[in-house]
C-alpha cells in the first residue's frame, strides 16, 4: 500500500461512518475555531491600533497628566493629580538640551463647526498648538499653510480644519481664507490637514486646530497640556526621556521617594502596553482551546479503537494477503490525521471568517493569521498522530488467524 492508497481508506472509512465523524470533527473544529478566531480578532485590534497609535514621529515621545491605558482606578487615581500647566511646559521647553524640539497642546470641545448654512455635528475635538505640534503630531497640511510664531504671539482667530470637517461644511472646496464659526467663536481658515484615517471606527479626521495661545485665551488656563519631545537623535532618545523626567519632577516639586504624578508614552511604550493587556486574553483562550482539543483527541483515540474492534475481520483480510505491521499502522494513523486536519481546516477558515468580524464592525482592513493558521494544522496534525497511535498500534499487532475468526 502506498499513501494515496491509504489516504483513500481513510477518507472512505469516514464517509461510511459520517455521523460519528462528524462528532469527532466538531470537537476539533470547536477547538481550533475559538483560538484562530480570537487571534485573528486580536491581529485586527492590534493591527489598527499600531496604525493609529503611530500618531508621534520617530524619536518622539509626549508627557500628559493621564495614562493612556489604564484601569478604572488608575485612571481615578490620575485625575488626583495636579495639571501639568502651560507655564511648566515654557519652563521645561527652555530647560531641555537633548530635545529637537518641544511641543505643547492642549485638547477641548466637542463643538459645532459652521460655515453658512452648513455645519458639523456636535462632536468636534479643538486642539490648541503650536507650529512645532503639527510636525510632532505627524500632521500633514493638504492645502493652505500651518502656524506661525505670529499666530501664538497675537492669539490669532485662525483654524486649521481636519479632513473630515473640511468636507462636510466645505464639500466643493474654498475653505482657505473662510470664516468659520466653532461653537460660539469665529475663526479664519488658513488650512486644511490631510485625512489620518480611523483607530477602531473612530475617525482622526474630526478635529480643529488653532494656536495654543488662543485656545488658553478663549476657554482657560485651568486646564492640563500635553508636551511632545522629539530628541535629537535615536541614540540621545532615552537620555532625552530622562532628561525630560527629571526636570519635570523638579518643576512640579515630586519628592525623590514618590512616582511621576504625570506619564510619558511613545508609539512603542503604547504598542507594547496593548500587548501586555492581550496577552493575557491569548493566553487564556490558548488553555482553553488546549484542553477542547485534548478532549477532541480522546474522542478520536476512542471513536479509532471502536473503528479498530468493528474492522477486526477487515484487518486480518489485509494482514492474510499481504499488509505489513508498518502498512497497517499508517493506515489508521492516517484516519486519525485525517479527521484532526479536516476539522482542523474548517475550524482555521470559521475561525479566520469570524476574527475578522472585528473588522467589519470598526471598518478596519482584514487580516489573514497565516502564521496561526499554519500553527493550527500542526496542532491538529499532533493531535491526530498522539491520538491516532495507540488505535493503530493495536490494530497492526492483531494477529491475522484470530481477526479472522472474529464474529
Amino acid at each position: 500500500m502506498n499513501y494515496t492508497e491509504i489516504i483513500t481508506f481513510a477518507i472512505q472509512s469516514l464517509h461510511a461512518n459520517k455521523l460519528r465523524s462528524a462528532l469527532t470533527l466538531l470537537g476539533i473544529v470547536v477547538g481550533v475555531f475559538s483560538i484562530i478566531a480570537v487571534m485573528t480578532a486580536v491581529r485586527v485590534l492590534q493591527n489598527s491600533i499600531e496604525s493609529g497609535l503611530s500618531v508621534l514621529g520617530t524619536h518622539t515621545f509626549q508627557i500628559q497628566k493621564f495614562p493612556v491605558m489604564a484601569s478604572h482606578t488608575e485612571w481615578r487615581k490620575a485625575q488626583k493629580r495636579k495639571d501639568i500647566t502651560y507655564e511648566q511646559a515654557l519652563q521645561l521647553k527652555e530647560k531641555m538640551t537633548l530635545a529637537e524640539f518641544v511641543a505643547i497642546e492642549v485638547w477641548g470641545g466637542p463643538r459645532v463647526v459652521q460655515y453658512g448654512g452648513l455645519k458639523t455635528n456636535p462632536n468636534v475635538t479643538i486642539a490648541g498648538e503650536e507650529p512645532e505640534g503639527l510636525l510632532a503630531n505627524n500632521w500633514t497640511i493638504a492645502e493652505g499653510r500651518g502656524f506661525s510664531s505670529n499666530d501664538l504671539t497675537y492669539t490669532a482667530p485662525v483654524a486649521i480644519l481636519g479632513a473630515d470637517v473640511a468636507k462636510k461644511i466645505f464639500p466643493r472646496g474654498g475653505a482657505i481664507g473662510a470664516e468659520v464659526r466653532v461653537g460660539n467663536d469665529k475663526y479664519e481658515v488658513i488650512g486644511v490637514f490631510e485625512p489620518l484615517g480611523s483607530v477602531l471606527g473612530g475617525s482622526q479626521d474630526n478635529f480643529v486646530a488653532i494656536p495654543i495661545t488662543t485656545f488658553l485665551e478663549k476657554y482657560g488656563k485651568n486646564r492640563s497640556v500635553n508636551i511632545m519631545i522629539k530628541a535629537k537623535s535615536a541614540a540621545v532618545y532615552d537620555d532625552c526621556i530622562e532628561e525630560a523626567r527629571n526636570t519635570l519632577r523638579t518643576l512640579r516639586k515630586v519628592p525623590p521617594a514618590e512616582k511621576d504624578d504625570f506619564e510619558i508614552f511613545s508609539n512603542e511604550s503604547v504598542i507594547r502596553t496593548f500587548n501586555e493587556l492581550t496577552k493575557y486574553v491569548k493566553l487564556g483562550v490558548s488553555v482553553i482551546s488546549f484542553i477542547a482539543l485534548i478532549a477532541a483527541g480522546v474522542g478520536i483515540m476512542n471513536i479509532m479503537l471502536v473503528s479498530v474492534t468493528e474492522r477486526t475481520k477487515e484487518i486480518g483480510i489485509r494482514k492474510a494477503v499481504g499488509a505489513t505491521k508498518r502498512n497497517i499502522l499508517a493506515q489508521f494513523v492516517f484516519e486519525a490525521i485525517v479527521i484532526c486536519e479536516l476539522g482542523g481546516i474548517i475550524g482555521i477558515v470559521l475561525g479566520i471568517i469570524g476574527g475578522n468580524i472585528a473588522a467589519v464592525v470598526f471598518s478596519m482592513p482584514g487580516v489573514f493569521p497565516i502564521d496561526w493558521a499554519i500553527i493550527g494544522v500542526l496542532i491538529t496534525s499532533l493531535v491526530g498522530i498522539i491520538f491516532g497511535v495507540y488505535p493503530a498500534w493495536k490494530a497492526a499487532n492483531l494477529d491475522p488467524i484470530d481477526a479472522l475468526r472474529y464474529e
